[in-house]
Parts: structure tokens; sequence; C-alpha cells
């Protein structure tokens, strides 16, 4: 049998992250009031330090006919590449805001079709992109690799 394991760091709050990373997840959750969630009120944010230092950011959208929604992550990785083609991701920062709820203190993690995004992104520039997970307040979980999220994932080799 084989075992599967990764590695996370997880911290209290966003006081223990550094400079750079407190920022890219303030802008995360800020942009979450961007976001157009009417059918869920979930509100995802998401923001992206670039290796050319430029940050982007980006909001979940939904659609009445909701197989049309996308993802934040997803949106994302879609601007980016619209914007900075041949620029890699270093950090992202995903943040959310359920307005069905009083709180959201805790991290979450991206869905299945935003895991094998992110990794298809990582393959393309064969540059691993960090993750900061969190919500509007509380606990904050760092992954060194989109890819450890989803092990067994489907990429060009496969085809």
């Amino acid at each position: 049998m084989k075992e599967y394991k990764f590695s996370y760091l997880e911290l209290e709050n966003d006081n223990e992250l550094g400079q750079q990373d407190k920022l890219l997840l303030s802008k995360a959750r800020e942009v979450t009031s961007h976001a157009y969630a009417p059918y869920s009120n979930f509100f995802v944010g998401s923001a992206a330090l670039l290796s050319n230092k430029k940050i982007i950011t980006a909001t979940n959208q939904e659609n009445a006919s909701f197989p049309v929604g996308i993802c934040a992550e997803r949106v994302l990785l879609s601007a980016i590449s619209s914007l900075y083609d041949n620029v890699a991701i270093d950090t992202i920062a995903i943040s959310y805001n359920n307005k069905k709820s009083s709180k959201s203190d805790h991290p979450v993690a991206p869905c299945g079709i935003c895991r094998q995004s992110l990794i298809e992104f990582e393959n393309r520039f064969n540059h691993p992109i960090r993750l900061l997970l969190s919500g509007m307040e509380g606990k904050v979980i760092i992954i060194e690799s989109a890819s450890q999220l989803l092990p067994f994932h489907f990429s060009s080799k496969d085809m």
C-alpha cells in the first residue's frame, strides 16, 4: 500500500504572516465585496502575487444558470493569462465571506475544478503556486504548492 501525505502551516490569524502575505490576504478579503453571489451568498475573493511582483484580484461570479458561474480562483487564472500570459504566479490568497453565516472565520479550500485549474497553471510554468487560505478573520492555512491538494490530477502527460 502507498500513502500520500502533505504538510501545511496553520496560523492562528493573519498577524503571524509576513508583510507581503498579509497584504495579499488583505486584498483577497477586501475584494470579496465585489463578488457576484446573489444565489449562494458565498462571496469569494482571490489575490495573486505574480513573479513580476504585480498583484491581480478576482471574485466569484454566479449565474442563474448554475453551471455558468465561475469560481474566484478560475476568474483569477483567466485574468492573469489574459493580462500576463508569460508570467508565473508565486502566491494566491483566497478568502470568503459567507453572508448566510454570522462568521467567516476558518479557511476553506478550492473546489475540485479549481484545484485542477491551479495545477494546470503550475505545470504550464513549472512553478509551484503557494496558497494562503482564510476567511474574513481567524486561522490561516499556508500550502506550499497547489498540487498538494490534488495528488492524482490529470495532466498533459496523460493524453
